[in-house]
């Protein structure tokens, strides 16, 4: 069983109140092209995201399943934390870089190439379908049908956003500098089909703890500097490096806390 301890340090989360729902979209083009990013780079991808506290997997995951899909699963970060829960986890991934990630870090996982749309499982095989910062990268009324197909009756879709915490002044400077897209509107709430009841909402407040030199890494995750050009990347590391070192005061290797705000949803299939 793998380790469900955070990668780096983080305080307790706590609970904020939920959140009015608002519908979002992304065009189906800007997101296909936006996804093209994450075809590569799944080791540096795996080495510098974070985990998700366990009170937002205990929202997300009923006590009683036993069978668990982690649909988008790209290097096995969620995955491994439900795995660490004692669950049957079968991990559906269209990057083959991903994959490759995963398989050789979770071995004993039933790891399978395949989108939300199209996962290439079983009917009503799964307790709950999972998506950890993936459910913007489908088509949601699509994705939503696959899921209640493969979702066994009264199961459960639960989705779920590690973004920085964007309402922290100096974060929110930080967020615009890395070009962090996946920061969502306070009154956010992420579309899924008629399927499924209405998404219940839970939130949490976190620290991971980093250095300066780690949170450039972690901007060179995002999909907006894996797709630019040699100028703007350098342009970003330059920014980066002038706010953690000479505006916020950083010093090279000593480790800060970075706010986190995680958004969990679960929405259960319909009769």
């Amino acid at each position: 069983m793998p380790d469900s301890t955070p990668k780096t340090g983080e305080q307790a989360p706590r609970p904020v109140p939920g959140l009015p729902a608002r519908a979002f979209t992304m065009d189906a083009k800007r997101r296909r092209e936006l996804a093209t990013a994450f075809k590569v780079g799944g080791a540096h991808y795996d080495a510098v995201r974070p985990n998700y506290p366990d009170a937002a997997l205990a929202f997300m995951v009923p006590a009683t399943t036993r069978d668990a899909v982690d649909v988008g699963a790209g290097t096995g970060i969620f995955t491994a934390q439900l795995l660490a829960r004692g669950l049957n986890v079968t991990a559906v991934e269209p990057s083959a870089d991903m994959l490759a990630v995963l398989r050789e870090r979770l071995p004993e996982v039933k790891a399978q190439e395949g989108t939300g749309e199209e996962t290439g499982l079983e009917d009503s095989s799964a307790d709950v379908i999972t998506y950890a910062q993936a459910w913007h990268w489908v088509d949601p009324n699509v994705a939503s049908t696959e899921a209640a197909r493969v979702l066994k009756p009264g199961g459960k879709l639960s989705l779920v956003w590690n973004q920085l915490d964007v309402s922290v002044p100096w974060v929110h400077r930080l967020a615009r500098i890395m070009h962090a897209g996946d920061v969502h509107r306070p009154d956010f709430v992420p579309p899924v089909g008629p399927e499924f009841h209405a998404p219940e909402s839970g939130s949490w407040i976190w620290e991971q703890s980093l250095s300066a030199e780690q949170v450039i890494e972690l901007a060179k995750s995002r999909s907006y500097y894996l797709r630019a050009g040699a100028a703007t990347r350098a342009r970003v590391e330059h920014n980066l490096s002038w706010y953690l070192y000479d505006h916020l005061g950083h010093t090279p290797g000593e480790p800060f806390g970075l706010p986190y705000l995680t958004h969990a949803w679960r929405a259960r299939l319909r009769s």
